[in-house]
């Protein structure tokens, strides 16, 4: 069939939305300044360097002929609608944050957003965990989501409580040993 007769198309079958972390119903968009930071940057940096650089070439490669067969004018369009479905991305969390700075929590006695809390297990292991926006959290870097059934278990506990949560594992129960605002 001569490529007259095909429909080029800007969403290939496999180009779906990556699943994003969702905010449960009727929540707001918690973040820290720092994680709002780092999501602005990468807003920043894909809208003024990565996309304009891609513009480019795909506009040579579009001007070197037949594009069927031409892996830059193909590869760079898909990397397009990838960067400008993560630009859509941003824009809804960026639009939708509410930025919290730990450091101005009055209430400091107690586990709320932001949080730097350190826990104890049952077997006597400490570990250290800050309580962070969905989207700025690592659990190998000590971030949890604010949603997460952990930061959702010490939410307004305070430093002595033992506090029980269901983790993958089963129930467990954990000491809350400290509670630090930075």
């Amino acid at each position: 069939m001569s490529k007259a007769f095909t429909r080029e198309t800007d969403q290939d079958e496999d180009d779906g939305e990556v699943a994003a972390p969702a905010l449960p119903p009727g929540t707001r968009n918690y973040m820290t300044r720092r994680g709002h930071r780092l999501l602005r940057e990468e807003f920043e940096h894909l809208v003024k360097v990565e996309r304009p650089n891609l513009v480019q070439v795909v506009s040579w490669a579009a001007g070197n002929g037949d594009r069927s067969e031409n892996g830059d004018y193909i590869y760079g369009k898909k990397r397009l609608r990838e960067i400008d479905r993560r630009l859509r991305f941003l824009t809804k969390r960026l639009d939708s944050a509410v930025v919290v700075d730990p450091a101005e929590q009055e209430n400091v006695d107690q586990v709320f957003f932001g949080a730097t809390v350190t826990i104890c297990d049952e077997e006597g292991a400490e570990a250290r965990y800050q309580i962070v926006g969905i989207d700025e959290a690592d659990v190998g870097a000590g971030m949890i989501s604010w949603i997460s059934p952990l930061a959702r278990a010490l939410m307004k506990s305070r430093e002595g409580d033992l506090v029980r949560f269901q983790s993958p594992q089963g129930w467990r129960e954990i000491e809350i040993l400290e509670i630090l605002y930075r």
